[in-house]
């Protein structure tokens, strides 16, 4: 029987019914010797009785056991019913969902996975539909078991739910390690499964519960939903994020709940879609709302439950059972510090884009986050939101700089507004011309958000009473003039005050007084001139003066001896008081405006500073310069922007990421965080005291320094190449070449290369006779820019190309002289180059982007008998290169198949009149591979790519 059991059969009911008999029969048996042991005499004849009895009994059953048509039959191919489903909405994003699910099921590698998305987003819905499907897939599983583990946090409860569904039952008198290794017996019984667990709130310890790990022998797999990516990771499962409905799936399941019949009245429809928006494309809410408005065709009703909607404490009472549901994530927070977080995020405007370090500043400065330092407090703002995302309280997202974001659901921001409950006034983002009436100003207000409104005047009679206050933001009120000045008189508790981005030309003399003022934000306020004294804010740790209209440093400033981040990026200061930077031992993060010719920082000064992490100024001259450099002993700032002399700055910013805008106005948005910036100085190696770069150097900027030829010339560059991503030269007119032959080092790290106005340049690197390039030479750039080069004629060598395995870019414009992007035979004896090559094929493997512009005299982009692997190009730009005859092959034919879909973009064009002459292959490929494809008549092109 036991070999039976083995191949897949299970015993027949009446076997395990007369099986459970001859258990019953052989412990009264022994219940009957064990009294026979203790028997006394008087007792003997009833025992006798006994015996005689069970023996009949014994014969009777063996009788029965005679089972002629089997023990045995075929298990059945899956075990576990069939859950009631719902009908899922949204075609895309669902099948998307169930797809990646079932891919990872059916994948033998995957054994363990983590569903995880905020609540109400259809986990469980799906999972359901799973279930069911996976009841039908008898070749790969034989059983499927569904646990709700809800907010279980006792073992015993869930050893409990995975036993009944198993329709087993544990004993309620073992401990848990007892019980444990039980069910890991009965899990193990059941061969191939899938055990689901849904909602589950805090990784589960499978040992402890008695859970095998699933294993590629035993055939095993555990899937499991929750709103917490951080269960799936401490679990160390496949993780799969459910997303958000599309605005259109979103709208067809609102519309398929509350039934189509509601359109049949015209005037209906712009209001129910407004309703529907504010489900904000969470399944439950659209499902929830959606039924209890369903057959409502009259439009009072509709407009009332919008207005409902709206108000922030979730009015209707279904929307109130969602908000209830989404608490929970709240609460499970289980840490004041990620909650208070979560409540400061809803004192930005509804859907707003935040910022992440914009965030992070103020919870530092409001104590939310801290650390011994700077760095370590911002490590801890980052971890703060990370928690925050991975609970899917809030969403990562990126704005328009590709800046790190966050975002908070709509309802996400319901539900933690209703908790804030009346200590808190939020009207951020809602178009107000006018503060709240005075009666809104009660003393036991704490947080005020007025952020991103239209407000031009406050005129209150009386200043607002509210001395629990800590917190008033009222930045981007662009129009904002004028504040009265005794408003602040009554708020003595505030902590943080932002008027960044407003119109003020003023700031009210009762801020004078705020004396636990921590910070004062007043970026962007252009119209500003005058402050009042700073002297009595002596608990200011945060002053924020970028871009305001300041002519000169507040007064009181040096008595601010708490101050840790100051801001003096302000254009119309022209000089720092003597003895004033010193007092602020404590500073942390400063900056100073580069763009002025008088307001240098001194070196000495500076260097007092020694908690100093983030430094940006400018300093006279070299020599200052290197007073700076040698003071730091190797414990310098972690991130700066040192700039050396007067000159052209308008470019030029810095940040608490370090970002630094380029020429041609993007953003490089990398790691960059170290940067000098040299202007109109000498910086050769043979001046008496020669430039001391530091060697953690990522960014070097060189703009009109005439007295070098090349980078070699640079003094103790040589010793600070290791780190460096970044050079862009400008205006000097000495330089002839980037690199030569004499040159001590390679420049392997460097990855952006800009080059502009250089009017002696011409070559990247010049070697003497036939020598090539040393190995590493670039061989890390990614990006090459050049513009306004006349004298370049020729710009790579084979041979220097070939080290350039991680390019993805060039853009050439207006080098009148450019003839060749790759030199020919013909051209590369002058360059010191040996001709004798065989190679005809360059691979480029990263390479993705290529413009010319305004190259009057480019007659080559690599000659004709050369090809170019490029299989992730994405964009060709040719512009007002009259002389170009060809575009060269940039693949073999092989590859056509596999690059094309990539190819985003050709497009050519010139300013010229003439005739167009182009062979059948753009057109081919416009048509198809759908390509954006511009071209002039001025175009004279003879001979189009065979292959692009």
């Amino acid at each position: 029987m036991k070999t039976e059991l083995k191949r897949g059969k299970k015993l027949k009911e009446e076997v395990k019914l007369w099986l459970a008999s001859v258990q019953r029969i052989n412990d009264e048996k022994q219940s009957i010797e064990n009294q026979a042991e203790a028997v006394r005499y008087w007792q003997g004849s009833y025992l006798g009785k006994l015996v005689v009895e069970k023996i009949q009994e014994v014969e009777e059953h063996h009788q029965k056991g005679s089972f002629s048509d089997g023990l045995v039959v075929d298990e059945s191919p899956s075990s576990g019913e069939m859950l009631p489903m719902t009908t899922l909405a949204g075609e895309t994003t669902i099948k998307k969902n169930m797809e990646e699910i079932w891919d990872c099921l059916m994948n033998d590698e995957i054994r363990s996975i983590g569903v995880y998305g905020m609540g109400g987003i259809g986990k469980t819905s799906i999972m359901k539909h799973i279930h069911n499907r996976l009841l039908k897939e008898i070749d790969k599983f034989d059983n499927v078991f569904w646990v709700t583990v809800s907010k279980m946090v006792d073992v015993f409860k869930l050893q409990d739910a995975i036993a009944c569904a198993l329709n087993k039952v544990l004993s309620q008198r073992e401990c848990e390690t007892k019980r444990a290794k039980r069910l890991f017996s009965m899990l193990r019984e059941k061969k191939r499964y899938v055990l689901i667990l849904d909602d589950v709130w805090g990784a589960i310890d499978l040992e402890n519960v008695g859970i095998p790990k699933p294993t590629l022998d035993n055939g095993c797999k555990i899937i499991l939903t929750t709103r917490s990516l951080d269960v799936c990771r401490r679990m160390n499962y496949k993780n799969l994020k459910m997303e958000l409905l599309s605005e259109g799936e979103a709208w067809s399941l609102f519309l398929n709940t509350v039934g189509q019949d509601v359109l049949h009245t015209p005037t209906l429809e712009p209001i129910i879609k407004l309703v529907a928006k504010e489900c904000a494309r969470l399944p439950l809410a659209i499902v929830t709302i959606g039924g209890s408005m369903k057959g409502v065709i009259n439009k009072c009703e509709w407009r009332n439950a919008l207005e409902e909607l709206r108000e922030s404490t979730g009015g209707l009472n279904d929307m109130k059972k969602v908000i209830e549901q989404l608490k929970y994530s709240y609460i499970y927070l289980n840490d004041e510090k990620f909650q208070y977080c979560l409540r400061y995020c809803t004192l930005y405007p509804e859907g707003f884009v935040i910022e992440r370090m914009k965030l992070i500043q103020y919870l530092m400065v409001e104590g939310i986050v801290e650390g011994r330092n700077r760095r370590i407090g911002i490590d801890k703002g980052h971890s703060t939101l990370n928690k925050l995302e991975n609970a899917c309280l809030l969403e990562s997202c990126t704005n328009n700089q590709d800046e790190r974001c966050v975002k908070m659901h709509d309802l996400i921001r319901d539900m933690a507004l209703q908790i804030m409950g009346h200590g808190f006034m939020v009207e951020a983002g809602v178009q107000l011309r006018d503060l709240p009436d005075e009666e809104h100003w009660t003393e036991d207000l704490e947080k005020v958000s007025l952020m991103h409104n239209n407000i031009r005047e406050i005129s209150f009679r009386a200043p607002p009473k509210c001395s629990r206050l800590s917190t008033l933001l009222l930045s981007k009120n662009v129009e904002l003039r004028r504040i009265p000045d005794s408003f602040f008189v009554h708020m003595h508790g505030l902590k943080v005050l932002d008027l960044s981005y407003t119109g003020l030309m003023n700031l009210p003399n009762s801020i004078s007084a705020l004396g636990n003022l921590t910070a004062l934000l007043l970026r962007g306020c252009t119209s500003l001139k005058r402050m009042p004294s700073l002297a009595k804010l002596r608990a200011l740790r945060m002053l924020d003066l970028h871009w305001t209209g300041i002519e000169e440093m507040p007064q009181g400033m040096e008595l601010l001896a708490n101050l840790r981040w100051l801001d003096l990026d302000a254009p119309d200061i022209r000089m720092l008081p003597a003895g004033f930077l010193p007092k602020l031992s404590r500073l942390q993060h400063l900056v100073v405006w580069l763009g002025s010719e008088t307001l240098n920082v001194k070196a000495l000064e500076v260097a007092t500073l020694r908690k100093l992490e983030t430094f940006a100024g400018q300093l006279q001259d070299v020599h200052e310069f290197n007073t700076y450099v040698r003071s730091w002993q190797g414990r310098g700032p972690l991130k700066y922007l040192l700039k050396v002399g007067q000159g052209d700055s308008s470019y030029i910013s810095f940040d608490e990421q370090g970002s630094h805008p380029s020429r041609e106005g993007a953003v490089i948005r990398s790691s960059l965080r170290r940067n000098v910036v040299l202007r109109k100085c000498n910086i050769s190696i043979g001046r008496e005291d020669p430039l001391v770069l530091p060697k953690d150097i990522e960014l070097l900027d060189i703009g009109e320094c005439h007295y070098v030829r090349s980078l070699c010339d640079v003094s103790s560059l040589n010793n600070a190449t290791d780190c460096l991503k970044n050079c862009e030269i400008d205006g000097c007119d000495g330089i002839e070449c980037v690199l030569s032959s004499s040159s001590s080092f390679s420049l392997p790290s460097l990855e952006m290369l800009d080059l502009y106005n250089l009017r002696n340049l011409r070559t990247l690197f010049r070697g003497e006779g036939a020598s090539p390039p040393p190995p590493g030479t670039f061989s890390n750039l990614k990006d090459l820019v050049i513009c306004m080069c006349p004298k370049i004629r020729k710009l790579f060598t084979p041979e220097l190309l070939l080290y350039l395995q991680n390019l993805e870019g060039i853009r050439v414009s207006s080098c009148e002289g450019m003839e060749e992007i790759v030199a020919g035979k013909a051209e590369r004896e002058g360059m010191g180059v040996n001709n004798h090559d065989s190679n005809t094929r360059i691979t480029l493997p990263k390479f993705r982007i290529l413009r010319l512009v305004n190259l009057p005299k480019l007659k080559s982009i690599i000659c004709s008998r050369r090809t170019m692997v490029c299989d992730f190009l994405e964009e060709i730009q040719v512009l007002d290169c009259p002389k170009l005859k060809r575009l060269p092959s940039l693949c073999p034919c092989s590859m056509v198949n596999r690059l094309l879909p990539r190819l985003f973009n050709v497009s050519m064009y010139t300013i010229e009149n003439g005739g167009n002459h182009l062979s059948g292959t753009v057109p081919m490929l416009k048509m198809s591979f759908n390509l954006s494809l511009i071209v002039d008549e001025g175009n004279l092109f003879d001979e189009m790519p065979v292959y692009l």
